[in-house]
């Protein structure tokens, strides 16, 4: 067995991004998959280093203007501060997953715990914040002044550390049951040794996003329903951004989850023939890359969807770069630590 090849009959990880890439079809016949690898390796190589590049470049800018000219009043503030840090670090992943595509494995089992440890915290505290910040929108919608007491500053900060908690928690067996793993050609993988547990880590993701999606498909029904008995502006673009935030992370995300998923059910009752294999390969790859590039997007979304936001940034621009145009207003605001619904956010 070679670098490029593996047995399906092992476990149905048949589409594994990182290894063995010959599947064997419920004939016995042999799926050769050597073109899939030398696809994956160009893919990989150049949008992950793309989404490294525009990630580190956006996120940071995003939370220079935070800090420069929002002072953190709100709690969407706060909570898209903690997206941005979350961007950063599953960012910082992104090389050591183009060497493993590349190369195999070889950074040891501390480096192999800790890179998928962070992967999966980013994947869960990136959802929570996102749920969260739909519920906030919520009820500053639906009920403006039901929650006032309890939205400041502190508040924030004591969920923020709450859900960060609670996604290392989560993760807590891939920390333990993960480690490096070489097969008899010396190619090292870094996987799941309990097999039971790799597929609860799955069966988790998959509930964990269900469960989020149908939150924030309530409350965007309930909160499109008031919005268009309102002529508020403020209110359409603050929900707007959000709104394209959150389908922004499902589109991405989805298909991911849909083919992990899949890998869980036994290969012989869905992929009995070579060419179905290999197009559910392709999918496969082509939906990891978008997800793990999801962490350069969210800025994206701000220049474009985020009015508040681009004046910053366009004032910021003034500012390092100065010209005889005038002066763009973008005054930093401060506040004693209530929150604000609409005009401390970064819309």
């Amino acid at each position: 067995m070679d670098e490029s090849s593996f047995d399906l009959n092992s476990f149905p990880d048949y589409y594994e991004e990182y290894g063995n890439l010959t599947n064997y079809t419920g004939s016995g016949n042999v799926c050769e998959m050597d073109d899939l690898h030398a696809f994956g390796a160009h893919l990989t190589t150049i949008l992950y280093s793309l989404a490294f590049v525009l990630s580190l470049l956006g996120n940071s800018l995003v939370l220079w203007i935070l800090m420069k000219y929002e002072s953190l009043v709100s709690l969407t503030n706060i909570f898209i501060m903690n997206l941005c840090i979350s961007d950063l670090v599953f960012s910082c992943m992104l090389p050591f997953w183009i060497v493993y595509h590349l190369h195999g494995w070889i950074f040891g089992d501390f480096l192999c715990k800790a890179v998928n440890t962070v992967f999966s915290i980013s994947y869960y505290s990136g959802i929570v914040f996102l749920t969260i910040m739909t519920i906030l929108r919520h009820m500053a919608v639906v009920n403006p002044l039901s929650t006032l007491s309890t939205q400041t500053r502190q508040c924030g900060i004591q969920v923020s550390l709450a859900i960060w908690t609670a996604s290392i928690l989560v993760v807590v067996p891939e920390m333990i049951f993960t480690q490096v793993q070489t097969d008899l050609d010396g190619f090292s993988t870094c996987d799941y040794t309990d097999l039971h547990w790799k597929r609860v880590e799955i069966y988790q993701r998959n509930v964990f996003f269900l469960f989020s999606f149908t939150v924030i498909v309530f409350c965007y029904v309930k909160i499109l329903k008031i919005l268009l008995r309102t002529r508020s502006h403020r209110k359409h673009r603050t929900v707007r951004l959000i709104f394209t935030i959150v389908v922004a992370f499902f589109l991405s995300w989805a298909p991911y989850n849909i083919f992990c998923f899949l890998q869980t059910l036994p290969a012989h009752y869905i992929f009995l023939n070579c060419e179905i294999q290999k197009n559910i390969a392709y999918a496969f790859y082509i939906s990891r890359k978008i997800a793990f590039s999801h962490c350069c997007l969210n800025p994206v979304l701000y220049v474009f969807v985020g009015v508040k936001f681009r004046r910053h940034l366009m004032h910021l621009c003034n500012y390092l770069w100065p010209c005889n145009n005038g002066k763009i207003s973008s005054p930093r605001i401060y506040s004693h630590g209530k929150f604000h619904y609409e005009d401390a956010s970064i819309y």
